[in-house]
């Protein structure tokens, strides 16, 4: 059976771990929160004190880091991962972190034999638990299939991309469309509901009419509930949107809706709603006409 280092144990990165374990793999866990490896131990995971230990000796290393400069740490850091690789390892980056990063690692473990994959993930934290996240990957094919089975403990679908990079690339413009679409949602409703339309009837006709969506399913009856606990942080949100803009003005794509989106997750942060979940960009809507979306608020 692959032994696996997995380094990141945050929203998603724990359940995903989680259910390497539960498919009977060999997995040692890092976290900078050392705390947060204590359920995975109990799992059966083995701990590891730095992001060098959880790697060393692997088949396959997999990371899920929140954003550029920490990925660039438990790489090229004192005690980081390309300190003790192996040639003939396999590593797999599923974090969304920008595509000319994902392919300087890229090259930094090839270089030292191994293989790279830039495996970045959708489906937020209910489908990490589940273990059906899609996967959109940058890299070798072949290198693909031979750790299908990883994959397929963690996810329901996996979508190769192209070379190195790829992945990266269209996690960014997903996202996008993840944070245009919710910013969309927020003003509909607030359109409706400001103008005496319940906001279920209003949900109901979005979810089967032409302005239906995926976030719209997932999101909707969160805003009407109140309910902001994180599925997938509006922080993380906007870190993915200002990496998307730089995609498209390194590319010369004119993209202002992207530009609107990311200024209204700007806005949610800015107020104080980072660490609730990305549907919370709602609360600026709500600011400005003046009431909830939900009936849950109206009855308090």
């Amino acid at each position: 059976m692959k032994q696996i280092g997995f380094i990141g144990l945050g929203t998603m990165g724990a359940p995903m771990a989680s259910n390497l374990l539960r498919s009977g793999f060999e997995v040692t866990v890092y976290n900078r929160t050392a705390e947060k490896c204590r359920p995975l131990e109990q799992e059966g995971a083995k701990v590891a004190a730095t992001p060098q230990a959880a790697a060393e000796g692997k088949n396959v290393i997999i990371t899920m880091i929140s954003n550029d400069d920490s990925i660039r740490e438990v790489f090229y850091g004192n005690n980081g991962i390309l300190a003790t690789l192996q040639p003939g390892t396999t590593v797999v980056d599923s974090s969304t972190i920008s595509p000319g990063l994902a392919k300087e690692i890229a090259a930094a473990v090839e270089e030292r034999g191994g293989s790279f994959l830039d495996a970045p993930v959708t489906g937020s934290k209910p489908a990490a638990i589940e273990g059906t996240l899609v996967f959109m990957v940058g890299g070798s094919a072949a290198v693909i299939e031979e750790h299908r089975d990883i994959f397929d403990s963690m996810g329901r679908l996996l979508l190769h991309m192209g070379a190195n990079g790829s992945g990266a690339v269209a996690k960014l413009a997903h996202n996008a469309m993840v944070g245009i679409h919710n910013v969309a949602l927020a003003e509909g409703f607030s359109i409706a509901v400001k103008s005496g339309v319940p906001a279920d009837k209003f949900l109901e006709l979005v979810k089967n009419g032409s302005a239906g969506s995926k976030q719209a399913e997932l999101k909707g009856q969160k805003i009407i509930d109140n309910d902001f606990s994180n599925q997938f942080s509006l922080a993380l949100m906007l870190k993915d949107l200002k990496l998307a803009s730089s995609l498209s003005d390194s590319t010369g794509v004119p993209s202002p809706m992207l530009g609107v989106a990311k200024s209204m997750f700007q806005a949610g942060f800015n107020h104080g709603y980072g660490d609730e979940d990305l549907s919370a960009v709602v609360k600026s809507y709500e600011d400005w006409i003046g009431q909830k979306i939900g009936g849950k608020a109206d009855q308090e």
